[in-house]
């Protein structure tokens, strides 16, 4: 009995692929509904799920223990107005606050000082400007990760001194020095003279704009020459992951009492780690799900429409052959399971067929554009077994009709 449905099973399944071949513009029409569905499905979930590991390895770049202080930060919607009041409310990051956190906090691991601005960087008359001038204490490329391809990172004593010291993004070390060791050259920032004393390692792009155009100084000589305090931030790392919550905690502790700020007056200071980050990304990703979803929904559903009327005309054409096979002992549960395989195979071919495109796709978008697309094994699985369920679904009907049709009734009709 086994062996017998095993074989109506398959045999089905070879009816269906013989009716797609047969016909395969009608084909292609009838499955058009279900290609345009699977592939919207897939290539939105391979954006998300690209978008999320970006973001998990490169944009937020602080690690499990890690969090940052600002002045403000929007994690959301973009309110102009929220934005005008926190510019108005929120007073700068300051140097004192910095130094009191880090002489104060016993759950931090790590605290490093950061503030940057952008300007013209020259060598030899080659000038590169919008290059990202970066202060920082010793301890930021440990925190941030910045690895060192030649010589060193700034040092203490380099920033104890003010000394006229800095570190190369590798974009301006392939520009100025392709072939030469960058340690020891002279490099004018801003107008003023530095000896280069390391060149970092490339760390790439993010959305397309290079993360390598930069030079790195201490951050005392960064006051020095430039003197206003703007744009300060803390990078800071709990000592474990378990305790980074509570080594935030802390550090808005410390820093509403560096301000005096009264029990129940909001923070005029923002922290946030990678987890808030995340669900930024989350809740964003959910909106773009949800659409994503409703147009699916509608191609589904004409898919099935389509679908389904294919099928009526296929069991039309085929009322003889139905007739032949019920007059040799064939039950209607038979002939009810056959027609559900081919309509499930048809509109399986469908989901297959838009897994191909969405898979260019991606292919093409991650290989032309900064867009990152990774496509999830899960997401090939869920549009191949939706778009099935999809046909048996919009298929019971027409099964049903061909399995109830009478024997002699069936043999009665015109070739």
């Amino acid at each position: 009995m086994t062996h017998q449905r095993s074989n109506a099973f398959f045999e089905a399944v070879r009816v269906a692929l013989s009716s797609l071949r047969s016909s395969m513009l009608r084909s292609f029409l009838t499955l058009l509904g279900i290609i345009l569905a699977t592939t919207t499905l897939i290539a939105v979930m391979s954006l998300i799920h690209g978008m999320d590991v970006y973001i998990a390895e490169k944009v937020s770049d602080m690690g499990a223990d890690g969090f940052r202080v600002v002045r403000m930060a929007f994690i959301g919607d973009w309110d102009a107005k929220k934005y005008l009041e926190l510019l108005r409310k929120n007073p700068e990051l300051r140097r004192e606050e910095y130094e009191f956190v880090k002489a104060n906090a016993q759950l931090v691991k790590e605290i490093a000082l950061q503030v940057s601005r952008r300007g013209p960087v020259v060598f030899d008359g080659d000038r590169v400007d919008a290059v990202m001038i970066e202060g920082g204490t010793p301890n930021l490329a440990a925190i941030e990760n910045t690895q060192i391809e030649s010589g060193r990172y700034l040092s203490e004593i380099d920033n104890q001194r003010h000394l006229m010291v800095a570190v190369l993004g590798h974009d301006l070390k392939d520009r100025w020095f392709p072939n030469v060791d960058a340690v020891g050259k002279k490099v004018m920032v801003d107008g003023r003279p530095y000896e280069v004393v390391g060149v970092a390692k490339a760390k790439g792009s993010v959305f397309g704009q290079t993360q390598d155009s930069f030079v790195t100084i201490p951050a005392e000589t960064y006051f020095k020459s430039y003197g206003a305090r703007k744009g300060i931030n803390y990078s800071v790392v709990a000592i474990g992951h378990d305790k980074l919550m509570q080594a935030q905690d802390e550090v808005r502790t410390l820093i509403r009492a560096f301000r005096q700020l009264k029990p129940g007056i909001e923070d005029n200071f923002a922290i946030f780690n990678s987890d808030s980050l995340s669900t930024a990304w989350s809740q964003m990703t959910g909106a773009i799900a949800a659409t994503a979803i409703a147009v699916v929904s509608v191609f589904m559903v004409v898919g099935g429409v389509v679908i389904m009327n294919i099928m009526l005309a296929v069991v039309s054409e085929r009322t003889r052959e139905i007739g032949i096979r019920k007059s040799l002992g064939a039950r209607r549960a038979d002939i009810l399971n056959q027609f559900l395989v081919e309509s499930a195979v048809l509109s399986a071919s469908g989901g297959v067929f838009g897994v191909v495109i969405a898979w260019g796709f991606a292919v093409a978008i991650r290989s032309l554009t900064p867009v990152p697309m990774s496509m999830p094994l899960g997401s090939i699985a869920l549009g191949v077994g939706l778009s099935m369920t999809v046909g048996l679904f919009f298929g019971i009907y027409p099964a049903r009709q061909a399995s109830k049709l009478d024997p002699i009734e069936a043999l009665r009709a015109e070739k």
